[in-house]
């Protein structure tokens, strides 16, 4: 039986459900990165999912009958990112959120769906969020599992050079075709952020990175109103400084 999981400061009147068991599954991560990042009616057999189990995939995802799946990412100083499929009656969306539970509040990644917020992470961060797996007993804790998870929340226009074929290699530890991998990254990150695209700074305000897109929550400090401490140590956390 799948497990409750209840975030105090999430929705109300929603039931949530640990889902991480689907990240077993090529469909999930097929579904996910296509129904976040791009186009949901793409032939799934061109990556190496059978079309029926991929349909079943998009199905479950979306139920607005079944509780809404979950996935967690833990990382350093107790921090967790969350991923929820929010699928009300009439609009479906995927939220992403950072949560501390000294904190009292969320912090906002973002959201795909109805009302597009984005970009949450830069290419620094999910770098960083990735490889900072946390034995904590809940959560992912495969790198490439948890980049995949966070990059719809990417946006960033100094990428490094070997994002794309890290996305690749991640593609396919993740059970997808080797030999269309390098494509599916490329629509996913490969000209994701033309020139003038999201630009990550720091400024005397806050040690956390804001984004210069207008469309993403991360305008102001992620977490904004927690204290000095905490922000510091948030910062510290998305920096991968100890």
């Amino acid at each position: 039986m799948a497990l409750a999981v209840r975030i105090p400061e999430y929705l109300e009147d929603c039931e949530l459900v640990a889902s991480e068991d689907l990240a077993v599954e090529p469909a999930f991560w097929l579904a996910h990165l296509l129904l976040t990042m791009g186009d949901p009616s793409e032939d799934p057999e061109r990556y190496g999912v059978d079309a029926s189990v991929y349909e079943e995939m998009v199905e479950r995802l979306g139920d607005p009958e079944e509780p809404w799946p979950v996935l967690r990412v833990p990382f350093d100083g107790g921090h967790t990112a969350y991923v929820v499929y929010a699928n009300f009656e009439d609009v479906n969306n995927v939220d992403f959120f950072v949560r501390h539970p000294e904190w009292g509040r969320l912090g906002y990644l973002g959201q795909c769906g109805a009302d597009d917020a984005r970009p949450g992470l830069s290419w620094a961060e999910l770098a960083v969020l990735a490889e900072a797996a946390q034995n904590s007993g809940e959560g992912l804790i495969d790198r490439s599992q948890r980049l995949l998870l966070l990059l719809p929340m990417l946006g960033d226009a100094e990428m490094p050079r070997e994002a794309r074929h890290t996305v690749a290699q991640a593609l396919i530890r993740c059970g997808l075709r080797t030999d269309t991998a390098d494509e599916l990254a490329t629509i996913l990150v490969g000209e994701q952020e033309p020139v003038g695209g999201s630009r990550w700074t720091v400024t005397s305000d806050s040690p956390i990175a804001v984004c210069s897109s207008y469309y993403s929550p991360r305008r102001v400090p992620l977490a904004l109103g927690i204290t000095p401490g905490q922000t510091q140590a948030l910062a510290n956390a998305l920096n991968g400084r100890r």
